[in-house]
């Protein structure tokens, strides 16, 4: 079976997007693995299908896999990807579409090449936590922002060598059994962040993490160590803004802005 593709990336988090409104396209989760492989595939942090909607209260409908096949709730970097593409295909009102994810509805607005996307609630709330693993021990913020997510801030991200650091964390026994994603983060002098994210189902630092940068906004928030909006600095180099409206420790109407670009078209056999 041949299939169209177009290759997108969000601050460097890449997808292999795929029209599917026709819903015709089933994909195993070997499949999408092969799909998103670096050396034997097109390449990508995740796979995304534009699926048509459910039901009338969404315009289109959002499906996630990470690039070892597994399905996941959402990715923050994707949606903004994902509304770029499907305008792209003539869904959504021009320069703005509501579509439903697994981890709930949600909205998105296009202005000059930056898009907005309002987040599902965050919950699962945890600050000041600590946890043991064999790199030492981290003081740090759980919470889920459309996935789980771990913020611990450091002195000197640069410093952290992420991918042991952040395997510990995602698979340490405190976030069983669905393990989570760590996020180590820098607040900067000028009051914005630099983070780096260590993402499960990747198993390895990508290059942003939309979902990830929005935890670690919230919990500098919420710490006292930023004000809002907050600028975060990611691995690929641009930086993205988060805003939300807090009351206490309640967070409410969270958005996530930035880039989303097409890099390439394709046709794939599968």
């Amino acid at each position: 079976m041949e299939i169209s593709f177009t290759k997108m990336h969000g601050a460097g988090n890449d997808f292999v997007m795929i029209e599917n409104l026709a819903g015709k396209i089933e994909l195993t989760s070997a499949q999408v693995a092969a799909l998103c492989d670096r050396r034997f595939g097109i390449g990508a942090d995740g796979l995304i299908l534009l699926d048509p909607p459910k039901d009338g209260s969404v315009q289109a409908t959002m499906v996630y896999y990470n690039a070892d096949g597994g399905r996941v709730d959402m990715c923050g970097n994707g949606a903004r990807c994902f509304t770029s593409f499907a305008l792209q295909n003539g869904v959504g009102d021009g320069s703005s579409i509501s579509f439903m994810t697994d981890a709930g509805r949600m909205t998105a607005q296009a202005d000059d090449g930056i898009f907005t996307i309002r987040m599902t609630p965050m919950h699962d709330l945890r600050l000041d936590q600590t946890v043991k693993t064999p790199h030492g021990e981290y003081s740090y913020h759980f919470m889920n922002t459309g996935v789980e997510h771990v913020v611990t801030f450091v002195e000197d991200v640069a410093k952290v060598d992420i991918r042991p650091e952040g395997s510990a964390i995602r698979y340490h026994e405190d976030f069983a059994p669905r393990g989570t994603n760590a996020n180590f983060a820098q607040v900067l002098s000028d009051g914005s962040i630099k983070v780096r994210t260590y993402e499960r189902g990747v198993e390895n630092e990508t290059l942003a993490c939309g979902t990830g940068v929005t935890a670690v906004a919230i919990a500098a928030v919420l710490k006292g160590l930023a004000t809002q909006p907050v600028a975060v600095h990611v691995a690929g180099g641009d930086v993205l803004s988060v805003g939300f409206e807090r009351r206490s420790d309640e967070v409410s109407d969270i958005t996530l802005s930035g880039p989303a670009v097409a890099v390439f078209k394709g046709v794939v056999e599968v």
